[in-house]
């Protein structure tokens, strides 16, 4: 079991009888190291595919089912049920739904005229009547009037992940008030505000208490705000905030990451929409940076299997989510929160082209052993914990559309491509320094995942 943890940078050791399972040897090339991800060149099986087809059509349903018809706006959470009254609405479950909608239109799940109105009506609603400050969101909205709702806050990572969407769509429709719109919701945004005389940006900004004392000073999701302000024609972010944030180095046992006090999301959600593949900048290549942290992250549950028997290589994944006790905020490692045995569908599914066999197997599992349970009508509950029979009954937004998003990207790299078309996309990566990533030879010995099991 999990024995220390020390600070940033610190070891964090694991039982030695754990670690004696797992002592192949492994080449220590690149190419080795992107195989394990979607670079490989291993297509997914039959039953894989068909797999991760149901996950998406379910995961699509919520987004047309608990979406405003008239704004757009989707829902927070919802009832895993779907019959569901709540109004809240979240920014970010509403870009990630514009993705959907890119997605429906590809594999044909809803009518295109229907698709392409909604995505329409959606981004007017955004453009002439939800309340922003400098162009940013704030992060709970009313999905019927678009009011700011529980005392939120206007929130950057959130409004990032709704232009994310918004951009999908410019690239994707072609479709002149599409392009227009997101165009002039992503120009509207103040990028250059978020600083507010300082080199990092603010998270977010409240009317009552203004800027939030919390800065995107450390490796996180913070990426996409990054890259979308350094790539912004109107109000842009100077290059120099892409070298002011840190990049930790954690180091399990003997492997280097660049990690975060952060559940595994924040290895996930840039990703998501931006194509990080062979490609690193001054520091890292992303993509292989986050092979690493899931596989670190897949080996450190496992690590607690003394105290949780059902975790193990076909039940594993721990990120932010639902718990008994209300929202929870945990993983590791380092460890954070107070995991007791609960698995969140999503750390696998929003994981699937960094560990795809891997994290399959783990949503197959889930599918297949605890059926009704913890499968409903819009795909995986949103957590759940085997050892008390306890089953989340609800799903939220942002969790079902990363397990959606990354599901296509694995299968197709489809988000990825239609992204990256967006030139203001191209130009941030550009300014930040991305290039492609030509590696050394020799890799250094840490490079990998050094007891990768045979």
């Amino acid at each position: 079991m999990l024995q220390a943890a020390a600070g940033l940078g610190g070891a964090i050791l694991l039982d030695p009888a754990l670690l004696s399972a797992y002592q192949s040897p492994l080449s220590t090339s690149q190419d080795a190291v992107q195989s394990l991800g979607a670079t490989s060149t291993r297509p997914l099986s039959p039953d894989d595919d068909a797999l991760l087809e149901e996950i998406s059509k379910a995961s699509a349903q919520f987004f047309f089912e608990q979406s405003d018809p008239a704004t757009g706006l989707t829902k927070d959470r919802s009832s895993a049920e779907g019959n569901d009254s709540r109004n809240v609405a979240s920014i970010a479950a509403t870009g990630f739904g514009l993705t959907t909608l890119c997605l429906a239109n590809q594999r044909g799940w809803s009518d295109a005229q229907k698709i392409r109105e909604q995505v329409r009506a959606t981004l007017r609603f955004a453009w002439d009547k939800i309340p922003h400050e400098h162009g940013f969101f704030y992060h709970f909205l009313n999905m019927r009037t678009g009011e700011r709702v529980l005392a939120s806050e206007v929130s950057s990572i959130d409004t990032a992940i709704f232009l994310c969407g918004a951009l999908a769509c410019k690239a994707y429709f072609d479709d002149d008030e599409i392009r227009d719109l997101a165009t002039k919701l992503y120009e509207r945004v103040d990028f250059a505000w978020l600083l507010r005389g300082e080199k990092l940006a603010s998270m977010g900004w409240t009317p009552e208490h203004q800027f939030l004392g919390a800065s995107w000073d450390t490796y996180s999701e913070l990426m996409m705000l990054y890259l979308l302000g350094m790539g912004s024609p109107t109000h842009a972010l100077p290059s120099e905030v892409w070298n002011d944030w840190g990049r930790p180095m954690f180091d399990f046992y003997g492997v280097r990451f660049i990690g975060a006090y952060a559940p595994l999301f924040a290895h996930q959600y840039s990703h998501a929409w931006f194509d990080f593949r062979g490609k690193r900048d001054n520091f890292a290549n992303y993509f292989t940076n986050s092979i690493l942290a899931t596989r670190v992250h897949k080996q450190w549950c496992l690590s607690l299997a003394n105290q949780f028997p059902d975790y193990s290589e076909d039940l594993w994944g721990i990120t932010a989510s639902d718990s008994p006790h209300g929202y929870a905020i945990w993983g590791g490692p380092p460890p954070m929160g107070h995991p007791d045995g609960s698995i969140v569908p999503c750390a696998a599914g929003g994981s699937l082209p960094f560990l795809p066999q891997e994290t399959i197997h783990v949503l197959r599992t889930v599918r297949g052993k605890f059926g009704e349970k913890a499968w409903r009508k819009y795909g995986f509950v949103d957590a759940f914990n085997p050892l008390t029979n306890w089953y989340s009954p609800d799903v939220i937004g942002i969790d079902v559309g990363i397990t959606l998003l990354m599901a296509e990207n694995v299968r197709t790299g489809f988000v990825w491509e239609q992204f990256m078309k967006n030139e203001e996309v191209q130009r941030g990566m550009k300014i930040a320094g991305f290039h492609e990533d030509v590696p050394e030879t020799p890799r250094p010995p840490d490079a990998l995942f050094p007891f990768w099991p045979a």
